[in-house]
Order: structure tokens, then sequence, then C-alpha cells
């Protein structure tokens, strides 16, 4: 039988809003929410632990409910799992969608350091952004990067963890999808020069167009902020610095639609291998 929570004021359900709402809660814990089905069930093919299912039965039924704790039981992670019903009150109090779905769950995150990255080809294609501020675009580059199928995603000066609930939203749950990496960018440019892989930076000094280069050969494509571009520091590691011609009247562009750019071309010359 599920237990059932009906009110705000209760311990868990305070923590809970703590885990959404602060980065330094979900450090603290090493846990995060997830909201939504096609989310949890990303979560779980990406062999994330799933500690607690929550949910809001008329949003929710307890059938649906059955077929995910299944894919749980299914899953490569063996673990227990409670699941707790809960109020309208209370999922509105724990739900950060303006959309409503019913039904959240609280998962253990991962370490996601550089050394746990693991390439299954010789060839490798990995999308690096340095120092990303926004959530939205951190989320948008992960959504480009699951479409490619890239083989990692590393953050370089991280300025926000991966489990802020605004990043799980817009990458649509493709932070689980993804393997990624986070980092300094000293280690990073280090990883990736132990690894033969060839840096190419997204800047608009000393730089080429970007379909003139080849990145059949094994190839990290590193994007800065839109605001910065990127530090010193890689531009004096690049193998070549890349550039998307500009045909209007600005000189840049938002930073994961330019990474979409440059990963598919990347693919295209794979032959979207």
């Amino acid at each position: 039988m599920n237990k059932e929570i009906t009110s705000i004021q209760n311990t868990f359900i305070k923590q809970l809003a703590q885990l959404k709402d602060k980065s330094r809660e979900r450090k603290k814990t090493s846990t995060f929410l997830i909201e939504g089905q096609r989310e949890i069930s990303l979560a779980i093919k990406g062999n994330y632990e799933l500690e607690t299912i929550l949910f809001f039965p008329e949003l929710f039924p307890i059938e649906d409910l059955k077929h995910l704790t299944e894919d749980v039981r299914l899953s490569a992670v063996e673990t227990s799992i409670n699941t707790i019903e809960i109020s309208k009150e209370v999922y509105q109090k724990l739900a950060y969608r303006d959309t409503t779905e019913g039904i959240l769950a609280v998962a253990k995150s991962k370490k996601h350091t550089v050394s746990d990255i693991e390439f299954s080809t010789k060839s490798p294609l990995i999308l690096v952004a340095e120092a990303p501020e926004k959530p939205g675009n951190i989320g948008a580059i992960l959504r480009t990067a699951d479409a490619a199928n890239v083989d990692a995603v590393i953050i370089a000066n991280p300025k926000t963890d991966l489990y802020n609930p605004n990043i799980i939203r817009s990458s649509v749950g493709c932070v689980f999808t993804n393997q990624i990496a986070t980092g300094s960018t000293a280690e990073i440019i280090g990883f990736l020069k132990s690894k033969n892989i060839n840096i190419y930076c997204a800047a608009l000094q000393a730089s080429v167009e970007y379909h003139r280069q080849d990145f059949t050969k094994p190839t990290a494509i590193i994007m800065g902020t839109e605001a910065t571009g990127l530090s010193n520091e890689w531009l004096e590691n690049s193998t070549q610095n890349i550039i998307i011609p500009m045909q209007g009247e600005i000189d840049s562009m938002n930073v994961s639609v330019a990474a979409g750019i440059l990963i598919f071309e990347a693919k295209r010359q794979r032959g979207f291998k």
C-alpha cells in the first residue's frame, strides 16, 4: 500500500521543496527532484537511482504508476523505491512547471567527473561549453547534443549545477541521456590532449570558416558564453579557431543555436554516424 502525504507542512515535503529551490541542498544531499513522466523514464534509462516516486492520482493514475515502477524494476540499477500518494496542494508545492503531469521522483545525483568519460569509438565527437550561466541555454545545448548523439558533453567551470529544475525542463530530460562531465578548463584541456582530441574553439580571433575544417577525426567543439566568449586558456590551446559567417548586422548568435550548427556539420562530415 502506498504511503500518503496531504500536508505541505510535512517535514519530508519541506525537505523536497528545499531540494527543488536550492542548489546547496541538492549538493549536500546528492539528490534532486525530477518532474514529469518522460523525464523520469529517461532517468531510469540513464541508470539513475530513484529513491522515491510521488504522484497525485487525479493526474497520474495508479495504473500508470505501476508501469513506471515496473520500468524501475527492470532497470540496471538495483533499488527499492518508495511510492507516496500526495494531495493536490503538496503536488503544487513541489511542481516546477506550469503544465501538470502529477508525477515527481527523488533521484540520486551522479558525480560527472571527466575521468569517468568512456568512448565507444576511436574518433569521438565532444561538445564543450565553458561557464554557461543560463539554465535554459544549458538545457538547449544538452537537447542538441542528444539529437546529434555526441559522445560526450563537458561543461567547464559550471555556474549552476546540472540538476537545476530549469535545466531538466529545458533539456526535456536530455540531462539524463547524454554522457556529461564537469571540471575546470585546465582539467578538461588536459583530458582532451591526453586523448589526442582536436580542439576547435568557436571564436572570432584567428578563425577560419567552420565548414572548411575536418571534423571526422577526434573532435571537441568548444563554445563560450555570448557575453564574453572563450577564455584565453582555451584559445591558447586551440587546434584551430572556427567561425560561423554572419550575414546580418550582428556578429553572434545564441550559443545553443551555434552549437547545433557546428555539431551537425561534424555529423554531416561523418555521414551522420
